[in-house]
């Protein structure tokens, strides 16, 4: 059974809890770890800590580094610069004394800023704490009170150190838990439109969908529709073989194109048809009307269903084609719906007036490596990370029935005379039967379409890999790492289906199956 999104504001998206610290200290500081390499200024010998290394070049070379400091009267800048001067030249001891201290020095260039190696520790102590490893320094060894003290600011800085390693972390995992956040925020968040009663489409300024009805405004995608034997006798048998369903009813027909439905309702009985398409198509259908002779009962009308004014007030029955790919691409029904909450008198129908959405596996290894395996080696090189791009986007073909290895599961199924814009998205559960001992490559999504309602003649199609083909073909969800099943298996998983706020004519389809989730557009 399905369940509904909230599809009016509801709890939107969960916030994900944070990590919680009010300790600053832990961003102020980054201090190696007691078992630090730290290579000497002056020879190539490498040593564990700070104070070892300081006292290692007054003992063997003869220079104070905290001495310099005070002499040279350098500041933070001035020592940083000061020490990949050193590194970087490598000068002597000797020249390192022989400096001038009239302000001018060899490191004073902005060039010295850059560090000489990576994550040098000399670059990463703090002033004051260097100036008080001086006592340490001259003369060799500490008093006692002075290694206590070096000790304790010692044991300081690896507990900065662990506590700044730890404040990393969770800010890592904060920021991937954002990274989700802000994910679901695009799919899902519409913050440029209010929530009305005629849904994302209604809203639809003429300009924004414009290339949605300039796609029908060239013949050739009429000229493939017209051509689709499935779709077009379907609907020419379900109103010849049902006269009486339509024996001087006043029919509308919801985005009419060529107008080849309400011709076939009009020499089906109507008393009146209503045509409405926004498409510039249908300049050629008031002339193909006109050409029929059928321009005493076709009204055509230019224009988006929710902007125009019919010539009635009710309409006995509402006919369109409306169905995209995965059924609802295009969403072309929440049109149907406003035009039935609107316009449909008591008592009336919209045909087809029931549909639903089924779910298949799909095993065919040539397919997926030649659509997904084929990026791990393109003429020698690595390119797998195109796998991220090809992945999310559904496929849309006729797929080989030999290649399907489940039976099919019915995933929703739509009332059109009674869904509302809301059970548009939907998340369903489902089990697929495995008939087939192979690898699952993907998933294929088709759907079906009833005549049914007051029908003698009932009338039904499928847009399934089984049957005949159609211009709807199939909708194929790759899956990027297949894996095996077995024939007898039941494969469990879970479906949402919802518009892409962005482009809500567009679908967002998350898929997850066998510990796989996977989000695909469909646009």
């Amino acid at each position: 059974m399905a369940e509904y999104t909230d599809h009016d504001g509801g709890a939107g998206e969960e916030v994900p809890e944070l990590s919680d610290s009010d300790d600053d200290e832990q961003w102020e500081w980054m201090e190696e770890n007691s078992d630090t390499s730290i290579l000497c200024l002056f020879c190539d010998r490498s040593l564990n800590s700070v104070s070892g290394t300081l006292q290692h070049c007054f003992s063997e070379h003869g220079v104070n580094i905290p001495e310099l400091l005070k002499q040279f009267r350098l500041d933070d800048y001035g020592y940083i610069k000061m020490i990949n001067y050193i590194r970087s030249v490598r000068c002597s001891a000797e020249t390192l004394q022989q400096c001038s201290d009239n302000g001018s020095f060899p490191w004073d260039s902005d060039d010295y800023m850059r560090p000489v190696l990576p994550d040098d520790p000399l670059l990463q102590i703090d002033l004051e704490e260097l100036c008080g490893v001086e006592a340490m320094v001259v003369g060799g060894q500490p008093c006692e009170g002075q290694a206590v003290d070096l000790l304790r600011r010692a044991q300081q800085a690896e507990e900065r150190a662990q506590r700044s390693e730890e404040a990393l972390a969770r800010a890592m995992e904060d920021l991937h838990k954002l990274k989700l956040l802000a994910q679901g925020l695009v799919l899902n968040a519409d913050t440029s439109r209010g929530s009305t009663a005629g849904g994302a489409i209604a809203e639809l300024r003429e300009d924004e969908d414009e290339a949605y009805f300039g796609s029908y405004g060239h013949y050739s995608i009429h000229e493939e529709m017209l051509k689709d034997k499935v779709r077009t006798e379907s609907y020419r048998d379900f109103m010849h073989l049902n006269q009486d369903v339509f024996k001087d009813k006043v029919v509308l027909d919801v985005g009419c194109g060529t107008g080849i439905l309400s011709m076939f309702a009009a020499r089906s009985g109507a008393k009146k048809v209503i045509g409405v398409d926004q498409s510039e198509i249908i300049y050629q259908a008031m002339d193909i009307v006109r050409s029929n002779n059928l321009q005493e009962t076709i009204t055509l009308i230019k224009g988006r269903i929710e902007e125009v004014t019919l010539p009635v007030e009710k309409v006995d029955i509402i006919i369109s084609e409306w169905m995209g790919y995965f059924l609802l691409f295009e969403s072309m029904l929440d049109s149907v719906l406003y035009a039935r909450d609107m316009y449909l008198a008591e008592g009336g129908s919209v045909y087809p007036d029931v549909c639903n959405i089924s779910l298949a596996a799909v095993g065919d290894t040539q397919k997926h490596g030649e659509r997904i395996a084929f990026w791990d080696n393109v003429y020698g090189f690595q390119m797998a990370c195109m796998k991220k791009a090809v992945v999310p986007e559904a496929v849309v073909e006729v797929l080989s029935p030999d290649t399907v290895i489940s039976d099919a599961a019915v995933i929703q199924t739509f009332d059109c005379n009674k869904v509302c814009l809301s059970e548009l998205e939907f998340a369903a559960d489902f089990t697929l039967k495995v008939t087939k001992t192979t690898q699952c490559t993907a998933v294929v999504g088709y759907f079906d379409i009833f005549f049914d309602r007051s029908c003698g003649n009932k009338v039904l199609f499928s847009t399934g890999p089984h049957c005949t083909k159609t211009h709807w073909k199939q909708t194929v969800f790759l899956i990027e790492e297949p894996f095996p099943v077995q024939s007898g298996e039941d494969l469990a998983g879970k479906i949402t289906v919802r518009k892409n706020r962005k482009d809500p004519r567009a679908l967002i389809v998350t898929l997850d199956i066998a510990n796989r989730k996977q989000t695909y557009s469909l646009q």
